[in-house]
């Protein structure tokens, strides 16, 4: 409960920063982890009832469930029909290429919300004061490294999002060129 008023809590004060609409983001911040605390089972059971079709590496990555769970939920228990809250939810653990300003500030504010305390927290809320994209490669980058030094699965999307950061980023530093 401390973890989302604290998400929601810097959701706002990114999108205050970054332009997003403030009520949006503070209500994905106080739900994107709806459906952390239930238990895994009736996590996929749920998704499943749903019609959600996972993927092989989705149905062995059980840390994932809680995000595609939760979009789910919100969709259909709670019938929210705001896509872009439903998405901020669903991609707040993977991220995912072609995210909005809000999925973007979800992903985050949920990486720095006040009692994080990783080692290199600092770092990624120096970035995010920077800009969205440095504060999207930091995390990324993180997480990326994080999931290869313990030898776990890195979900597709999030590959995805990381190289868009990266051919972006080349795409200003080349005037478009690639």
């Amino acid at each position: 409960f401390e973890h989302s008023l604290n998400v929601a809590k810097e959701a706002v004060r990114l999108a205050k920063r970054y332009g997003a609409d403030q009520k949006k983001a503070e209500l994905a911040g106080l739900l994107h982890d709806i459906m952390k605390n239930t238990d895994a089972k009736e996590q996929l059971a749920y998704m499943m009832s749903q019609g959600m079709e996972l993927t092989e590496l989705e149905i062995s990555s059980e840390k994932l469930w809680h995000a595609m769970a939760g979009s789910c939920y919100v969709k259909n228990a709670l019938d929210f029909e705001d896509e872009d809250i439903i998405n901020a939810i669903r991609y707040h653990t993977t991220a995912r290429a072609g995210m909005s300003l809000l999925e973007k500030i979800i992903y985050l504010a949920d990486y720095t919300s006040e009692e994080r305390d990783y080692n290199g927290v600092e770092r990624m809320r120096a970035a995010v004061d920077i800009s969205l994209e440095a504060a999207m490669e930091e995390a990324l980058s993180f997480s990326l490294c994080d999931l290869a030094q313990r030898a776990r699965v890195i979900h597709p999307d999030t590959l995805g999002a990381f190289n868009e950061i990266i051919l972006e980023k080349q795409n200003v530093k080349f005037g478009g060129q690639q």
